[in-house]
């Protein structure tokens, strides 16, 4: 039984991270048609909204809200939207695959931020993450040829990392981290979509989806990254914990650049390669770094009463 739910914990897991990664495959085909990151984000928050009520509905969840619940709501939808918008701004500049890995940095910004407003200390396995982190994106920003990113893309996934950092720090530390998961979405959809509504001049600039047949893509859109992975995600948690969880998160970039190279011809080289893999080693000591230093700490300790045993 116990084997059955690590085996339930981790297949959710895998699912949540691989359908996250799963934005290039439904946003790049709307660019193609022409459509601003706005419009395309509009469409998606809006479907996703959709589903989100009726999930909620389906779980008898309450919509109402506190008084207090109000204003960090609206400031945890603008981080949220502004993470959303400078990812999908990204694209333009650079490989989505790519735009995804350096994305998956936010567990490290989320480490650095806590050290610096929240004096949490930072550890030798911390820092080990950072410089590695660094390296990664340092490899990712200069190609095998000489070739560099784009500054601005760089800039702008940069931005989304962190802001989305920002996002998962003030829902822990406020008083919306005892809100059911899907309202918390469904609210943070609600009040990012005003920053959309706002650019796109209150609807006046919004692009018409051209043909049905393109409607596959915001309605995928809210669907895959946003329900789906949401739901497989708690679950995961459920059955196997958060650490576990986190970790098969890595799924998330390398699912976008399978996409990006499978489907839309993205370049992958020995570089590129590398510097995925000390970015996603980076989060991953990040995640499992204070199991790690109490592991050891548990294994010398035990070492040290061994020896006093022999004396």
């Amino acid at each position: 039984m116990p084997n059955n739910t690590a085996f339930k914990g981790f297949l959710y897991g895998a699912i949540a991270a691989s359908s996250y990664g799963l934005n290039p495959l439904f946003a790049l085909p709307l660019y193609a048609e022409g459509m601003s990151p706005d419009s395309v984000l509009f469409y998606r928050y809006g479907f996703g909204m959709l589903m989100l009520a009726i999930l909620m509905k389906v779980q008898g969840c309450s919509f109402r809200l506190r008084k207090c619940e109000i204003l960090p709501l609206v400031a945890m939808g603008l981080f949220f939207a502004l993470s959303s918008l400078t990812l999908f701004v990204s694209y333009n500049y650079m490989d989505a695959g790519i735009a995804s890995t350096i994305l998956f940095v936010y567990p490290v910004l989320v480490a650095i931020l806590m050290a610096v407003f929240f004096k949490e200390r930072i550890s030798v396995i911390t820092a080990l993450s950072i410089m590695l982190a660094v390296t990664g994106i340092s490899l990712l920003y200069k190609g095998d040829g000489g070739e560099t990113l784009s500054l601005i893309g760089v800039l702008m996934v940069f931005l989304s990392s962190l802001t989305y950092a920002i996002y998962i720090i003030g829902v822990n530390r406020s008083v919306l981290k005892d809100m059911p998961i899907a309202k918390l979405t469904f609210y943070v959809l609600v009040f990012g979509t005003g920053l959309f509504l706002v650019r796109l001049r209150f609807g006046l600039d919004l692009e018409v989806i051209s043909t049905p047949a393109m409607w596959i893509n915001p309605i995928g859109l809210a669907l895959f990254p946003t329900v789906i992975s949401l739901i497989t995600m708690t679950k995961s948690i459920h059955y196997i914990g958060s650490t576990p969880a986190a970790i098969l998160g890595a799924l998330e970039p390398i699912t976008a650049l399978v996409i990006g190279v499978a489907v839309f011809g993205e370049k992958l080289t020995p570089r590129i390669i590398w510097g995925i893999v000390l970015i996603l080693t980076a989060v991953t000591l990040i995640i499992v770094g204070k199991s790690l230093i109490q592991m050891i700490r548990s294994k010398v300790l035990q070492k040290i009463r061994l020896m006093h045993r022999i004396r």
